[in-house]
């Protein structure tokens, strides 16, 4: 096994890159932040150190309007006109846009032409299949990302939304005929949903040294804290977050968060994430900002370093 995970000073290795142990989502730029909030909260963002972003083609095209692309093309006019690319790891991911569905090598590889015309850029940091196609074998879709890594328009590759049988299959190929490997899996993963990830997705990451960079790391905003029983919240993801105050696991969870954010004077959000953060494979965790107000919770989770106890309260709280 090759891990491809190392910790570096205040930064982390996946692969041949160096990125700050939380990645920024990019999912809200060109959604519910326009481009002069998006262009805030990303210098803000690389301001408080922050390197790794992450975005994806299909972004945000289920918004009336959009057609897809909207959150790369925000970060690439950003990363245009900061003139920082060299300083920043960019993950976007290819098989959910409208025009290019699916990961059959052809679409895959106009897929990632567009992305780097959106992001302004010649290549792509860590680059994901979104969605697993099963009716694509793995060994065209490792080959043809092997393409795009030998063409020095992606530096690594990294698969989300993926079966582990899948995983297992791709990661063997690679090892095989010697192509580009992944090096991250990026799974649905919180303290409210741990089903889709632990168990044998995170075995096979484990065993593979691959990093899981989760998404939906604040279960759409209720991990925060701000959805209570009887409060209003407005945000487009209110629906989706305040699903789980119905739950008994999110009465718990949110028990625990508070008692823990007091203890440790830290924000709700960033003992959430912190509990990720502290998990076997968990490398980055990731949430997204809409506002520069949102992002100190979120940049403070680096250093919050929850004891073993404190890990198992919210562990126990969450099953």
């Amino acid at each position: 096994m090759t891990d491809t995970t190392k910790e570096i000073g205040n930064t982390k290795k996946i692969g041949n890159l160096d990125v700050f142990p939380f990645t920024l989502g990019g999912n809200v730029f060109g959604w519910t932040a326009d481009e002069a909030q998006s262009f805030d909260v990303l210098d803000a963002f690389t301001a408080g150190g922050g390197n790794f972003i992450d975005t994806a083609d299909v972004y945000s095209a289920w918004v009336q309007g959009n057609s897809g692309g909207e959150s790369e093309t925000v970060i690439g006019n950003w990363l245009a006109s900061r003139g920082n690319r060299a300083g920043v790891v960019v993950a976007t991911k290819a098989g959910a846009h409208p025009d290019y569905k699916g990961l059959a090598a052809p679409t895959v590889k106009s897929a990632a032409e567009e992305s780097l015309r959106r992001l302004q850029t010649d290549y792509i940091d860590l680059y994901y299949t979104h969605y697993d196609d099963p009716s694509v074998p793995v060994e065209e879709i490792i080959t043809a990302l092997d393409d795009l890594v030998k063409s020095g328009k992606v530096r690594e590759i990294a698969a989300s939304n993926i079966t582990p049988e899948r995983l297992e299959a791709s990661l063997a190929f690679s090892e095989r005929e010697g192509l580009a490997k992944y090096v991250a899996v990026q799974p649905h993963y919180s303290l409210v949903s741990r089903d889709s990830y632990e168990g044998d997705l995170a075995d096979v990451a484990a065993r593979h040294g691959l990093a899981a960079i989760p998404y939906y790391g604040l279960a759409s905003g209720f991990l925060t804290g701000k959805y209570r029983p009887g409060a209003s919240v407005d945000s487009a993801r209110a629906e989706g977050a305040a699903k789980h105050l119905d739950t008994d696991r999110g009465q718990k969870v949110l028990a625990a968060l508070d008692e823990i954010s007091t203890a440790r004077g830290a924000q709700v959000a960033t003992v959430a994430l912190a509990w990720l953060a502290a998990q076997p494979t968990v490398v980055a965790p990731m949430a997204s900002a809409r506002t520069v107000e949102q992002l100190p919770a979120l940049l403070a989770v680096p250093a919050l370093k929850l004891t073993d106890v404190e890990v198992a309260t919210l562990t126990t709280a969450s099953a």
